[in-house]
Parts: C-alpha cells; sequence; structure tokens
C-alpha cells in the first residue's frame, strides 16, 4: 500500500479556506469522542460527505470516490483519507495537521478487486487498531456494500458495529456561526424563489426558468455568493404537484396549472430550503381553501417549536389542524437541516412526525414542509426554522399564499 504525504509541511499557503476556528473543530471532535464513547466505539469511519466537512473543513466534489474522516476515540485530530489526486483541497480547506491528511494512490481507483479500502485495511493494521470496536456509518451515502466487505475480510479481529449516525446528531445542534451561514443561504433562497415567481409564465420552458433560477441561486447577492445545491431545483408541474419529487423537462407552462417550487439557497455548503406553489391564470378556489388550510397546519406547527418540546409535539400540533379539515398525509412533514452534499440536504436525525421524540433546543434546525397531495394536484409550502432561546424563528420571509399570476 502506498500512503502519501503529497506536499512538504514547510508549505506556506495552506489552509487559506479555513472556515471556523480550530477551537470550534475541537468542539465538534470532543462531542463525537463522547459519543462514541457512550456506544462503546474504539475507532470511528466516518464516509458521510457532511459529516467529513463537519469534522475536518474538507470540501471538494471528490464524495464519488472512497473518502472518509477516521476518529480514534484518544486522537486530537481526526485522519482525512481521500484520494492522492484531492488531497491538495485538503490542505487548503481543513484545520488538520498535514501528517493526519492521508492521500491513497491511483492504482486503487476502479482497479477491482483492489479498492480504496483495502488502504484502509492496511492503514488500521499499520497502527495496531486491527481488534478495535469500529464504528460505521451503516447507511450513508457513498458507504457501499464492496467497502463494508473489504473492512469484513481484512479485519477478522475487528468488531464492526453500526455508528447509529452519531456524528449526525452532533450536528443537530448548530453553533452561532453555523447560524450565520445558514441565514446568508436563506437570504439566496429568497431571491431565487423569486426569480421563480418571477420566470415561470404560460408559454415558458420549465427548462428555460429552471435556468435563470438555478444561475440566480449561484450569483447569490452583491455581497456574497451562492453555491450548488445538494438537490435541483424541483418543479413539478400540473398533474405532477401530486408527486413530490419531480425535476423539469423542456415542455411549457400551461394555463391553468399551478407548479410546486422547491429550492434552496446553499452558503459554505449550509442549506435553507423552501416551497412555494404559482397557479397560472384564473383563481382555483379548491386550490386556495386547500392552501389556506396548509399554512394553517405549518402555522401550528411552528407555533409548538420551542425549547423542551419534541418533533412529536410539533407534529401533533400539524396534523391537529389537517384532522380538522378531514386531510389526510402519511408522509413525515419535517427533517433536520444544515451542511449537505448530493444527494439531499437532510441531515437523517429527526423528523417532524408523530412518535418522534427528539427534544428540541436551542439552533436546532428543520425544514417544514407542508405538502398536500390529492391524486391529480397538488399545493406546498414549506419553511426552514431555528429553534431559539424562546420559541422559533423563520429564516425566510415570504408570503406562504398561493401565488397566482393571472
Amino acid at each position: 500500500m502506498e500512503l502519501i504525504n503529497l506536499l512538504p509541511v514547510s508549505v506556506n499557503y495552506f489552509q487559506t479556506n479555513m472556515l471556523f476556528t480550530k477551537e470550534e473543530y475541537k468542539e465538534r471532535l470532543n462531542k463525537v469522542k463522547k459519543s462514541m464513547q457512550n456506544k462503546g466505539i474504539d475507532l470511528l469511519i466516518s464516509q458521510d460527505t457532511s459529516n467529513i466537512n463537519y469534522l475536518t473543513g474538507y470540501d471538494a466534489w471528490s464524495f464519488y470516490y472512497a473518502q472518509c474522516a477516521i476518529v480514534h476515540v484518544d486522537a486530537d485530530e481526526p485522519l482525512l483519507f481521500v484520494r492522492a489526486q484531492d488531497a491538495g483541497a485538503a490542505y487548503i480547506n481543513c484545520y488538520l495537521k498535514h501528517e493526519n491528511i492521508i492521500a491513497y494512490d491511483e492504482k486503487y481507483i476502479h482497479t477491482w478487486p483492489t479498492h480504496p479500502y483495502d488502504a484502509i485495511v492496511d492503514l488500521i493494521k499499520k497502527r495496531k487498531w486491527e481488534s478495535l470496536n469500529i464504528g460505521l456509518e451503516m447507511d450513508t451515502h457513498y458507504f457501499t456494500a464492496y467497502s463494508y466487505k473489504k473492512l469484513l475480510d481484512g479485519l477478522p479481529d475487528a468488531k464492526l458495529i453500526d455508528s447509529e449516525r452519531l456524528v449526525n446528531w452532533v450536528r443537530v445542534v448548530k453553533s452561532d456561526a453555523e447560524i450565520d451561514l445558514m441565514k446568508k443561504a436563506s437570504v439566496i433562497t429568497e431571491i431565487g424563489m423569486k426569480k421563480a415567481f418571477e420566470c415561470i409564465k404560460p408559454g415558458v420552458r420549465q427548462n428555460d426558468a429552471v435556468s435563470e433560477i438555478s444561475g440566480t441561486l449561484i450569483k447569490g447577492t452583491k455581497d456574497f455568493g451562492g453555491e450548488y445545491s445538494s438537490i435541483v431545483p424541483l418543479l413539478p408541474t400540473g398533474k405532477g404537484t401530486s408527486a413530490s419529487h419531480l425535476t423539469w423537462s423542456d415542455a411549457k407552462f400551461a394555463e391553468g396549472e399551478a407548479t410546486i417550487i422547491e429550492l434552496s439557497g446553499v452558503y459554505k455548503r449550509y442549506h435553507c430550503p423552501m416551497a412555494r406553489t404559482v397557479l397560472l391564470g384564473k383563481p382555483d378556489q379548491k386550490k386556495i381553501d386547500t392552501m389556506k388550510k396548509t399554512i394553517e397546519a405549518l402555522h401550528a406547527g411552528i407555533d409548538a417549536t420551542k425549547p423542551g418540546n419534541t418533533a412529536d409535539d410539533v407534529a401533533q400540533a400539524f396534523w391537529k389542524v389537517l384532522d380538522k379539515y378531514g386531510i389526510e398525509k402519511k408522509s413525515r412533514t419535517g427533517y433536520s437541516i444544515g451542511i449537505g452534499y448530493p444527494p439531499d440536504w437532510g441531515e437523517h436525525t429527526l423528523n417532524i412526525l408523530k412518535g418522534d421524540k427528539t427534544v428540541l433546543e436551542k439552533n436546532v434546525c428543520f425544514h417544514m414542509i407542508a405538502v398536500m397531495q390529492f391524486g391529480d394536484w397538488g399545493v406546498e409550502a414549506s419553511e426552514s426554522i431555528r429553534v431559539t432561546d424562546t420559541g422559533s424563528e423563520l429564516f425566510c420571509n415570504l408570503s406562504k399564499e398561493l401565488h397566482i399570476k393571472s
């Protein structure tokens, strides 16, 4: 195996893009290690792209290859394991000492049966960690069955256990510095939604509208720019409004049809998603009335969002309104948000769903989604929400009403 330190320690242009203070990164690491101790984990291998960013500061479009943060419960810093070609980005973005950035050779890339996790196995053996309790993110994007098999076969004396998203759960409560980044993302979100309202018109091709929306989201403001989103703008139209995750086509928007827009501004990988519904043509009283009921339920959930309440409390308040109107909704109505990389911007932790007993506290952030679908039509409004000292606040301030363009 070949592990490469690509650049000499004396080079002084490293860490030019470090986003948070070293103290904040250390605090995050300490919380993760405490959770590891509670779960009996000696060594954690984290391949969730957002978790890698959270623990190390690493940020690059390299997640389609094997990469991970490796945390030993007694270590002062994580190790960052990346493809050699991408190690330069790690030197620029990460707070880590250079010796803790581990680059693996190109010979491991798409040369089956050789695999990058062979290099991880060798690294673990070299450091005498092969008999430890090793925590894995068993249900994260990009951690493949083949990666798991390499660890299972290569480390027969290790105990491989599911870490149960422990880093994701540490991420649920944001620092004030993270909240500041999300507030900037929310400004871009509002600008993007206003552009959507402007460019969705009868006769306009959906792809042309999305081109304008996407450009606006990336352009951002004169003071700060936007970034690529974990999810492309979603644009279900007409009968498609009964399906949540349709994107766009080259078909034209039609008079009399509704369109649901779900998008997010992004700043330094932090997301603040929002959804709204546009109706082209004459007002449709059925859709107007349903949207009013939808917004009432959304406000009820927002009002129940405060420290000490649970995700279940928020969900119960939301569904109480739906039950009053006889509206059936089976899907969850929210999830935690923060850092995001493709393919999604959720944190995979708390859900705004009946039965979720996660206790809310200050700086927990979630995307609350009121989407109502009725076979061949639907409406939606959503908000990104922060729990405050005494209640909650919305990141964005844009009317939730059905946006009618007649």
